[in-house]
This record gives structure tokens, sequence and C-alpha cells, in this order.
């Protein structure tokens, strides 16, 4: 099967006090998401706009896949597509009261 996508991703930046601001919006054609960074400059530090404008711009974009992940999470478990729960590595196992299960 193939298949075959174009989406878009646009940032915009804003930056007003010591802060920038940064919007990136994902759009899919038939949906959209939205992820907002910022990233505060150091009032001692020498003030470096491109830096400011790397880390908010980064910040919105993890913030957007993050949300990305958790739609393909529920689109996954919506299908019946998820896998069991990892098991913990903590407690009693259900079974701990079976003498023939000791020692495993």
């Amino acid at each position: 099967m193939t298949h075959t996508a174009e989406w878009t991703v646009g940032v915009s930046l804003t930056e007003e006090g010591g802060t920038t601001r940064a919007r990136a919006v994902l759009d899919t054609g038939t949906a959209k998401l939205v992820g907002r960074g910022s990233a505060r400059c150091n009032p001692e530090d020498v003030e470096v706009p491109a830096i400011g404008d790397e880390l908010a711009a980064s910040r919105a974009m993890r913030d957007l896949a993050g949300q990305l992940m958790r739609a393909a999470d529920r689109d996954l478990a919506a299908m019946g597509a998820v896998p069991e729960p990892p098991r913990t590595g903590y407690g009693w196992p259900q079974d701990a009261d079976d003498p023939t299960r000791r020692g495993r």
C-alpha cells in the first residue's frame, strides 16, 4: 500500500520584555495541532535574540511532537493495536501464595 501525504508546520515567534514565545502549528489537511514554547533571557546575560528563538521554537515543536504521539496512542488504542501494559517491577506477583511458583 502506497500512501503519500504532505503536512505543513509553521512556527511564529514573538519577543517582548526578554521573553520569546513560539507557536508551532501542524496542519495535516484534516486537523490542526498547536504547540507552544517560551524562553526567557536572564537579565544578567547578553541578549542574543537568535538563542531565544531557537529555545522557544524547539520547546514549541517538542510540545507539538508530544501531542502528535498522544494522538497516535489514542488511535492505536481505538484500533485495539496497543500491546499489554508493561508489568511493574514492584509489589508481589499475583500468584505469590502458590508454593510451586516460588523461587522463579
